[in-house]
């Protein structure tokens, strides 16, 4: 029975990075932008929240240098792809492969680094429950957290007038800028918070999920959390379920490992990512099922104008 609280509780920590970077992503696809970028922007905040706590002790002070460090590369993006009308998916393909060689190189001198022991976090009497209590109530906060996050993303897309002009310039900014809303504004605001998720996604990853720090150590998490967007077709609720789902593949890896199956380590560590080619094959199937629930103007540019 421990074996399973351990997977369950390992699926909630593993869930938790691609859920943040995937309502990062979705918050920027709402509004009708792609960015390609989120694993360099992952990259990026992770040393860079590695090198704050290394510096300060303070968790929090990492977790915001993370998203600082994200929303700074989506904010150089949203520039690039909203006001100078660049490519969107050549430039997100260059933040990340900046993201990657610009972690590299400024992590060089942390990868023997260590962090301050990480404390123990548990709710009261409820970390106490047999299987139930080690599994779901043993976690960081921030796992809680972007549980929370994501109800609040659905009640603000869905619910508030602000969320409805978000979808409203994904789905048709020539109409929201003859309303008089400033489309760009508002699509540059989107990227920028999704940046900063993607950057607390992979200052996550630094600080949490395996303190320290190793180049490349998002290890395709960010590519992960762009396609969970699609799975989920663009649903706050689908993401986070999506999200648990991958992370229970990626840790299922190590609990087959520990309860000594006999399958190639090379297989095992590949699931993660063959899942989720399967996952978009079966799904591309019905194209007009993702027709229907896709932004409708998902990465096309918007020129006030024209």
């Amino acid at each position: 029975m421990d074996a399973y609280a351990l997977l369950i509780a390992a699926t909630l920590n593993a869930g938790t990075v691609l859920a943040l970077a995937s309502l990062g992503m979705l918050i920027n696809e709402r509004a009708g932008i792609v960015n390609l970028g989120a694993e360099g922007m992952m990259l990026c905040a992770a040393i860079a929240g590695f090198a704050a706590v290394v510096h300060t002790g303070s968790d929090v002070v990492g977790f915001a240098a993370g998203m600082g460090a994200g929303a700074l590369l989506a904010l150089v993006f949203g520039l690039l792809v909203i006001w100078l009308n660049t490519n969107q998916y050549a430039t997100g393909l260059a933040v990340s492969l900046f993201g990657a060689g610009f972690s590299a190189f400024a992590g060089i001198a942390y990868v023997q680094e260590r962090i301050p022991q990480r404390p123990s976090f548990a709710v009261p009497y409820l970390s106490d429950i047999p299987l139930v209590g080690p599994a779901l109530f043993r976690q960081h906060p921030l796992v809680y957290l972007t549980v929370l996050f994501a109800l609040a993303l659905i009640w603000f897309l869905y619910r508030t007038r602000a969320g409805l002009v978000l979808r409203s310039v994904g789905e048709n900014p020539e109409s929201a800028h003859a309303l008089g809303y400033p489309v760009r504004r508002i699509r540059l605001l989107a990227v920028v918070v999704g940046g900063a998720l993607c950057g607390l996604a992979g200052a996550y990853v630094s600080i949490v999920y395996t303190p320290l720090w190793v180049e490349g150590m998002v290890a395709g998490k960010g590519w992960i959390a762009l396609a969970l967007t699609t799975f989920a077709t663009w649903r706050p609720a689908r993401v986070l379920l999506g999200a648990y789902l991958f992370g229970g593949v990626t840790m299922l890896q190590f609990h087959l490992q520990g309860i000594g199956v006999e399958v190639p380590s090379q297989f095992l560590s590949m699931l993660p990512y063959l899942s989720t080619i399967v996952v978009l094959a079966l799904i591309s199937r019905n194209p007009l099922w993702i027709r229907i629930n896709m932004p409708a103007s998902i990465g096309k540019p918007f020129y006030p104008g024209a």
